[in-house]
């Protein structure tokens, strides 16, 4: 059985952040802590060495010839600083006789250089690492004339010591004030939290069919900013909710009647013995059946183009192309056989930011009701007018009384004013697109006839194809 992995909540994504970098952050302060000691203890020791190697060359003499030392006390007084460490102390003439000093058996490698300059140097004290100190005094008498060397040595536990102690002086406080940081990100995110839960909450709360803007008081700038999000996504959601609320109640309401005339007029077909009155009843019937089927095809179609007005991208769509591809399709010689349909087009681009698919829908319907309710001859066309992009269709007859043009494209509305038998889907697909790209359906009379047009904002990029 596969395991379920929880995600990570905020609050433990943002305290292993602090976390991680609170550890990064302290490998480095350590680091820095552990050289700074470790050269501050070699500098404080170093001290003591020169200082001890110092008192020691002050008191060198020469008697009868002969380099002597008197130890001075001051001089163990330094190195006992270090109670921890072995000591080596040494005074000779370099490459020759020894003078005085501790373990005279051992043997260190002392770097030579000339001068009087002290030198510090690592080595082995008896297989232990220490720290010497070369100190030169220098003598220019009758009796003796060269250099006095002085060596002095100390192993390191003193130093490591004093390192660690200034490391753990140093980092203790850090911890604390570490564990401080993460308590303090705790409760500050928490409280961040807050408002997110509150709106969980909230929504949690709601009806499911409650699809109403919630609202933004009080909330930080982020939060207001994810929840606008969330508004104008429920929002797009209500307007899709009801849209298919009403396209099923469009549905239902415009098929009711034809449904129920074919079955009546299919019962009379049925019982009318008369043979030329059941082929009325037939030809009726088959009438019947063909605008059934418009209706239908109208229905799909206008669920196509509410559906892509909110699905489909926007993008640079040339209004020429799409009257000339609704005229190339031929769809309106089935509508109105021989009726003649011009196509009036300029050369320079028509550009909108739209769906080419639902344009094209809305001119179909615009060409079709032109053809069925208008007076040929019947043209189609696309322009730039006053710096909007139209789209149009035009016939040669009066085109319907104002009343009747006032409510074209409303729901349920089954009259156009040029015949009974129209469902007015048509239109209500072009007044629906319109309002999706931001245009508006205009009609207009004139000396030729009657001109329905969808005027859009015009652009002027194609954009990348």
């Amino acid at each position: 059985m596969a395991k379920l992995h929880l995600p990570h909540s905020l609050t433990a994504r943002v305290l292993s952040a602090v976390m991680l970098i609170l550890i990064l952050g302290g490998c480095l302060v350590a680091l820095s802590i552990w050289a700074n000691g470790r050269l501050a203890a070699r500098q404080a020791y170093d001290r003591l060495l020169l200082g001890a190697a110092s008192d020691i060359a002050e008191s060198v003499r020469i008697q009868d010839g002969v380099p002597v030392v008197d130890l001075p006390v001051s001089a163990f007084q330094l190195l006992a600083q270090a109670p921890e460490d072995r000591i080596f102390y040494a005074v000779q003439v370099p490459d020759g006789p020894f003078i005085t000093g501790l373990d005279r058996d051992t043997v260190i490698d002392i770097p030579q250089q000339p001068g009087a300059a002290p030198i510090y140097f690592a080595a082995d004290l008896n297989g232990e690492p220490a720290r010497f100190v070369r100190l030169a005094r220098l003598f220019a008498e009758r009796e003796f004339s060269g250099e006095v060397e002085i060596l002095v040595g100390q192993t390191l536990r003193a130093r490591q010591m004093m390192t660690v102690g200034l490391m753990r002086d140093a980092l203790l406080p850090m911890a604390v004030a570490g564990i401080l940081l993460l308590a303090m990100s705790w409760i500050v995110t928490r409280s961040a939290l807050r408002p997110l839960e509150a709106l969980s909450e909230d929504l949690t709360r709601r009806d499911p069919h409650d699809l109403t803007p919630m609202a933004s008081d009080g909330l930080p700038r982020e939060l207001q900013v994810m929840l606008n999000a969330m508004n104008r996504f429920m929002g797009r959601l209500d307007r899709q909710v009801d849209t298919m609320r009403n396209l099923i109640a469009d549905t239902a309401h415009q098929l009711r009647t034809p449904v129920a005339a074919i079955r009546v007029q299919a019962e009379i077909a049925q019982d009318d013995p008369d043979p030329p009155a059941r082929k009325r009843a037939l030809d009726r019937l088959l009438g019947r059946t063909r605008s059934l089927g418009t209706l239908l095809d109208q229905l799909l179609s206008r669920a196509m183009v509410i559906h892509r007005i909110d699905s489909a991208p926007r993008l640079p769509v040339d209004l020429r192309e799409v009257a000339l591809d609704v005229l190339e399709q031929s769809d309106h010689e089935l509508v109105a056989p021989g009726v003649e349909v011009r196509l009036e087009i300029g050369e320079n681009p028509v550009l909108v930011n739209a769906d080419a698919f639902s344009l094209a829908e809305a001119a179909k319907n615009l060409l079709g009701n032109a053809l069925r309710h208008g007076q040929p001859p019947v043209s189609i066309g696309a322009a730039q007018e006053s710096g909007r992009a139209v789209l149009w269709v035009r016939d040669h007859g009066p085109g319907p009384a104002t009343p009747v043009a006032e409510q074209i494209g409303d729901r349920f509305n089954r009259t156009t004013g040029s015949g009974e038998d129209s469902s007015g889907l048509g239109l209500s697909i072009v007044k629906s697109t319109a309002e999706a790209f931001d245009g508006k359906v205009e009609m207009t009379r004139d000396d030729i006839g009657f001109r329905v047009a969808l005027s859009f904002p015009a652009t002027t990029s194609r954009g990348v194809e």
